[in-house]
């Protein structure tokens, strides 16, 4: 997979991150992820279109989730619910548009799908194509959350 395609990926969830809920985010060294089994306990996937087809997942671990949004939202949360599904869709929304705006910069362009949240304990995360899934691990003072990029080859 061509690095130049996920790079605007990584900029973009640290500038929201950041930005949204006022967190450092520092991102880990990328690695080939080779089993569907989520990293987290909550992911927005949200599929792309456009000069080739994939998806993006970005997966939190609970402690990291529930600082974010309470960070976000100015209060403590203390659970898994609705609220932070919500935000979960909204952050993946956000970091697609940021990302696909700094791909059409370099004549890229990519359309996205409405994102699916998923929660639970190891649950699975399907990229809509075969090519090789790309994740890059980020930690943050709550915890850490990755990000997961796939393209079709």
């Amino acid at each position: 997979m061509d690095v130049k395609l996920v790079n605007p990926f990584i900029n973009a969830t640290i500038n929201v991150l950041e930005t949204m809920a006022f967190v450092d985010v520092e991102a880990g060294k990328p690695y080939l992820k080779r089993d569907n089994v989520a990293v987290g306990d909550v992911s927005g996937v949200l599929g792309l279109t456009g000069i080739a087809n994939g998806t993006i997942a970005v997966t939190f671990e609970e402690k990291c989730i529930l600082t974010v949004v309470s960070n976000m939202f100015g209060e403590t949360m203390t659970e898994l619910n609705s609220e932070i599904a919500d935000a979960v869709g909204e952050l993946t929304n956000m970091i697609s548009g940021q990302a696909r705006r700094e791909l059409e910069e370099m004549g890229k362009v990519f359309k996205a799908a409405i994102p699916s949240v998923i929660t639970g304990r190891n649950h699975s995360i399907t990229h809509y194509s075969e090519g090789p899934k790309i994740a890059i691990p980020f930690s943050t003072d709550g915890g850490k959350f990755t990000i997961e990029v796939c393209f079709e080859r």
